[in-house]
């Protein structure tokens, strides 16, 4: 049986740190499954009409969490969707509420990784306050107990593209589906 029936329509919210890939194996996974994508980070800057680091700047990040949440509500309503969340979505026990509806899936990159693949961004609000590899090792150290309640945790490393991962992604997901029960 397709891995797109087996699914009937439940969501798959990536999480996982900055620089995991979310967005990009997100897309991928979406185009795949015939699904359609969100990001929740960019529902956000699109609503606010201004970049996370403006809004965290501007407003503080307690109101970006608020925010997130809100976006994080809204499309849990929906179904057959691939949603990229932002890092620190795990961080608010409600959001578990509404990533419970879908299969939550851990992209799990070394931090050695993150520290590569971040090491040019100045975009990120919460890299700007210490050395790159402090700043990620602190954040993944507060989040990797949360990250991994995840339904399924997919470790990347520095040879994966996206769409090695996303093919990955798709060979793993049928194994924590529940079997079909056969039709009398």
């Amino acid at each position: 049986m397709e891995l797109q029936e087996r699914l009937g329509g439940v969501n798959i919210y990536l999480v996982g740190m900055m620089g995991a890939g979310k967005t990009t194996v997100g897309r991928l996974l979406a185009q795949r499954l015939g699904y359609g994508f969100v990001d929740t980070d960019a529902v956000i800057t699109e609503l606010r009409q201004r970049p996370i680091r403006e809004i965290f700047a501007q407003e503080g990040e307690s109101t970006f969490r608020e925010l997130e949440q809100q976006v994080l509500a809204q499309v849990s309503s929906y179904h057959h969707l691939v949603v990229a969340t932002g890092g620190g979505i795990v961080l608010n026990p409600m959001n578990w509420s509404y990533l419970r509806h879908g299969i939550v899936v851990w992209l799990s990159v070394p931090l050695a990784v993150l520290c590569q693949r971040l090491r040019h961004d100045q975009e990120r609000p919460l890299l700007q306050e210490q050395t790159l590899e402090e700043r990620l090792g602190e954040l993944l150290e507060t989040r990797q107990h949360l990250y991994a309640q995840a339904d399924l945790e997919l470790n990347i490393t520095a040879n994966d593209t996206p769409e090695t991962v996303c093919d990955r992604l798709w060979e793993t997901l049928p194994h924590i589906l529940k079997p079909i029960e056969p039709s009398c």
